[in-house]
Formats: C-alpha cells, structure tokens, sequence
C-alpha cells in the first residue's frame, strides 16, 4: 500500500512563503500521480496541484497558478510544494494524496490514497 506523511505547514504572514513536503512509498503505479489537496473549515476539500511522478507534468488550480509549485526528488521519494505570496484564503489543511491515475484532474475523488494533513494558516 502506498503510504503518504506531509509536513513543513505552520503560521505565516500574508506574502510570505511555505514549503510543504509529502514522503512517499517507494514509486508504484499506486503513485503514478501526487497531488496536494487543500480543505477550508466549512468548505469543500479543492486540488492544487498535482505531479505525475513518470513524466513530471503538472497541473495547477488557477487560485495557486503563478505562486505555487509542485515538485518531486524521486530519490526520496519526496513531492514539495512551494508556496509563495501567500495570501489568507490559502489558510486551510493541506493534503498529500496519491493516485493510480496517470493524468487525472485536481477533482479528489480521482485520488485513492491520502496523508493526514498539515495545517496552513495565513494572517
């Protein structure tokens, strides 16, 4: 089973930068994407963005396009997004989740495995 842990959220100004990682299972076709998810409280769950880790291709939401990026180190198996000119509608939890899929859309329901979360919050 593909396994998911993010990290890198915390507290940041308006305008400041983040960089959110999600580690990885060793790459399968369980993974042939990896797309971070984000969930405000009372809002629904929206993608991002997302890497399909063969290729490298990206998707973005156009909220982020412009000031964040997704990346991947396929040595550690590690997917990043930076996010930069944060603003306080980016506060929320962001997701890490994976996706047999090999070009899927940021809809979540085309993603089959999730981390747990890591908490965002812009002021």
């Amino acid at each position: 089973d593909v396994q998911l842990v993010e990290s890198g959220g915390g507290s940041v100004q308006a305008g400041g930068s983040l960089r959110l990682t999600c580690i990885t299972s060793t790459y399968t076709t369980a993974n042939n994407c990896i797309g971070w998810f984000r969930q405000a409280p009372g809002k629904e769950r929206e993608g991002v963005a997302r890497i399909a880790t063969r290729s490298g291709t990206t998707l973005y939401s156009d909220s982020v396009k412009g000031r964040f990026t997704i990346g991947q180190v396929t040595a550690n198996n590690t997917v990043y997004l930076q996010m930069n000119s944060l603003k306080s509608e980016d506060t929320a939890m962001y997701y890490c989740a994976a996706t047999s899929n090999v070009s899927p859309s940021l809809l979540p329901s085309r993603f089959q495995t999730w981390g747990q979360g890591t908490q965002v919050t812009v002021s």
